[in-house]
């Protein structure tokens, strides 16, 4: 499966993903590899992603700058001021703002 966080500014992450949770408005669901497709808004909390084997990209606070990674099972964490999500086909696309 494969995810995109985007924010208005720059993408947050890209790559291959065993799953995500994130903060729906009727609370916290997870996504998983064949999920039915959906479309839904996201309130404020966190997000968090579960890496996959292959390469995946994320932006880096401290850097400034777009890191490339390959490790699988790693647990990536955004605290998110609400957005969008879509999943369509094993992508997932993520719409949000005001990600820490």
């Amino acid at each position: 499966m494969k995810i995109s966080v985007l924010t208005p500014d720059k993408e947050v992450f890209q790559g291959n993903i065993v799953s995500v949770k994130v903060p729906g408005v009727l609370g916290q669901f997870q996504v998983l590899k064949n999920h039915a497709p959906i479309v839904s808004s996201l309130e404020e909390g966190v997000v968090e992603i579960v890496t996959a084997e292959g390469e995946h990209r994320f932006f880096d606070e401290e850097s400034g700058s777009i890191q490339v990674a390959s490790d699988a099972g790693k647990k990536v964490t955004y605290k998110i001021g609400g957005g969008f999500i879509e999943v369509l086909q094993n992508e997932v696309a993520l719409l949000v703002r005001g990600v820490k």
